[in-house]
């Protein structure tokens, strides 16, 4: 298949907006087993993630999971005019959260608790398409590509998936940051053995 950025980014979204509300909860669930199988799960103890937007992977699962382990829960914060993220801890995911910018889930005013993102173990990076070998398309901010890089800890990066999101190339940029790993409703992925 060959897209440019833009066509498989609306490829994507429709192939997503297919799914039942019910396949994209049990898919979610299968993908979230299979995440909790790795290492690198069980031993993060501070979490970023996404709130899940639209037909995206139930990250929730995460989120309560975290919560209910007394583990630390991230999530970005997005500012468009400087293109950049913050974050911010997240301890109630019903009372914290309010619709922010481009209609994605962030933090009430009274629930914003800003964090140097230097603690953070595992980053659960959202996309929508990947190769093997870790490479991404996001929605088209670059946020996640400027933000990764300023992590001087280097947490694991993983992305969640559907099978159908994993195609055989993209076009890559330099400035691109691959993920380590990428979970799907079928197998695990370690990115790194793919470039």
């Amino acid at each position: 298949m060959s897209f440019n950025k833009k066509e498989l980014r609306q490829e994507m979204i429709q192939q997503r907006k297919s799914l039942s509300p019910l396949e994209i909860k049990e898919k979610s669930l299968e993908i979230f087993h299979r995440l909790q199988g790795l290492s690198a799960y069980e031993n993060a103890r501070k979490l970023m993630t996404y709130v899940p937007f639209r037909e995206e992977i139930h990250t929730t699962l995460l989120i309560r999971d975290f919560l209910a382990k007394n583990r630390q829960v991230f999530i970005p914060v997005t500012q468009p005019k400087e293109k950049k993220i913050i974050i911010s801890e997240l301890l109630d995911l019903e009372k914290d959260l309010e619709t922010g910018h481009f209609g994605v889930m962030e933090p009430k005013p009274f629930a914003f608790r800003p964090k140097d993102p230097k603690i953070i173990d595992l980053v659960i990076v959202p996309g929508l398409a990947f190769t093997t070998s870790g490479y991404r398309i996001g929605y088209g901010g670059g946020y996640y590509d400027r933000f990764l890089p300023t992590l001087e800890q280097n947490p694991v990066t993983i992305a969640l998936a559907l099978d159908f999101q994993i195609v055989d190339s993209l076009p890559i940029d330099r400035y691109d940051v691959p993920v380590d790993m990428i979970v799907t409703e079928s197998r695990v992925i370690d990115c790194q053995k793919h470039r």
